[in-house]
């Protein structure tokens, strides 16, 4: 078995960045090349400017300014990437389908058969194809064949690697590793690739946590890992819901629950609901296999988790409208965070995006401030929705660089992302700010209760009456 010494990635997002930097950073003898037909993507990524990349997550720019042009290389030219490399990660957007077939639940594979065809045009030699994106289940299966019927006698082994990384906490994640999943053929080339691929982790990964599957167990443990996380955080939001009518406090709740050693403390924080690219995008990906092959209880089961999110963040715009003397027509109101969590640019099913939505429907007037989320980026995701004129969400929705001076005379503030900055700031400044009474809505449980009512909010808390 050859070892790899060059490797290129085909899509430079927060998948492929973060990764291929890692692996350049872990394997100094490797080479690796991420292309991006999106030639801003790639100058932001080679931009001297550090704070400039494409991609904010904690340590990334250190460690791309300490090997970028060394053995990281950031390049438009895809077809001589592919033409070089010995593996190829697919690291391409697999959005969920607007159109035909499958809408709104089965996953737009375009992107990855545009790059399948691209790599058997160019490949002239032996390639490893490792898909990194989040896949359906059975996209190996696709890839190989559209690989194989190119007729240039070129071999092709396709492996499944999917990517657990957490926004936020992404190399971190990819440093210290919980497991790497690694699918392929159990033939003894496809033995040799999952080897190969394996080697590269074990540079900074223990043997013992790097898995070994078939390709389909590969694709389908991604799935069922997001939609098992994401059941927890709906199913702790469901409780949220009866807490407040109960008088019961939803984080005792979590508390003693966390304890069973069956249950564990993770993913049981009560919120406004989960955002990302990930955990939706998933069970959709899961509730259509299990449709498409007659299996409707199984699909239900998992679309309810969803059903679920849903209603948490419709729950909490409501809360804001009803509690607002049911109307906030020419009401400001200030939205704190707008990226679907803390220490991500990431905005992708953020809640805040929906339930700002519901707010403009009833003519609020909205002030956003978020440290790290772009002015068109807040505009492009109220836009993609399609609700309204977008000169309308620009005339309503205003977008701010001071969160102090955003509260002037607002009628309510609303809490959407858990910023650390948000809990050090000047709340007595915030109260002397608003019109009376201020109403605080904190949809991440980030304040203190008796803290918010000493300063004489009125505060409502997700999961406490």
């Amino acid at each position: 078995m050859k070892k790899i010494t060059e490797i290129c990635c085909v899509g430079a997002g927060y998948v492929g960045g973060p990764t291929m930097a890692v692996i350049a950073n872990q394997c100094p003898e490797i080479n690796v090349t991420v292309v991006d037909i999106n030639q801003k993507r790639i100058d932001d990524w080679n931009d001297e400017n550090l704070d400039k990349l494409p991609i904010y997550e904690p340590g990334l720019k250190e460690i791309v300014g300490e090997n970028r042009n060394k053995n990281l290389f950031f390049s438009t030219e895809v077809d001589k990437a592919i033409d070089k490399a010995q593996m190829i990660f697919i690291s391409v957007n697999t959005p969920t389908k607007t159109y035909g077939k499958g809408k709104g639940q089965a996953a737009d594979l375009k992107f990855i058969e545009l790059c399948a065809r691209n790599i058997a045009e160019v490949a002239k030699d032996d390639k490893i194809v490792v898909e990194k994106s989040t896949l359906p289940v059975r996209t190996a299966q696709a890839i190989k064949s559209i690989l194989d019927n190119t007729g240039k006698g070129v071999h092709f082994e396709v492996l499944s690697n999917p990517e657990f990384l957490a926004e936020g906490t992404a190399i971190d994640d990819l440093l210290h590793a919980d497991r790497v999943l690694i699918g392929g053929d159990d033939t003894p080339t496809g033995k040799a690739a999952k080897d190969a691929l394996s080697l590269v982790y074990e540079n900074w990964i223990p043997k013992e946590k790097i898995l070994q599957t078939n390709v389909w167990s590969s694709e389908l443990s991604k799935l069922v890992a997001n939609a098992f996380l994401a059941q927890r955080v709906s199913s702790i939001n469901s409780i949220s819901a009866l807490c407040e009518m109960t008088d019961a406090n939803v984080q005792e709740v979590s508390k003693a629950i966390g304890f069973d050693s069956r249950i564990g403390p993770k993913f049981l924080q009560a919120s406004v609901g989960f955002g990302g690219s990930c955990f939706q995008k998933d069970i959709l990906n899961l509730v259509y296999i299990a449709r498409s092959y007659g299996l409707s209880e199984v699909a239900d089961y998992w679309e309810q988790v969803i059903i679920m999110n849903d209603y948490q963040k419709r729950r909490f715009a409501e809360n804001i409208i009803t509690t607002l003397y049911n109307t906030v027509s020419g009401k400001k109101i200030v939205m704190y965070g707008w990226a679907f969590k803390k220490d991500t640019n990431d905005t992708r099913e953020s809640a805040a995006i929906y339930v700002a939505d519901a707010l403009l429907e009833e003519k609020a007037e909205i002030v956003v401030y978020d440290p790290k989320v772009s002015e068109e980026r807040i505009y492009a995701d109220l836009e993609y929705l399609g609700s309204r004129d977008p000169n309308v969400n620009r005339e309503l929705l205003k977008v701010v660089n001071d969160p102090i001076e955003a509260t002037e005379k607002a009628h309510a503030v609303a809490i959407m992302t858990e910023w650390d900055e948000f809990k050090a700031l000047d709340w007595e400044k915030v109260f002397e700010n608003m019109l009376k009474p201020a109403f605080l809505f904190d949809g991440r449980r980030l304040l203190e209760t008796q803290k918010m009512e000493d300063i004489g909010f009125k505060y409502y808390k997700i999961g406490e009456s």
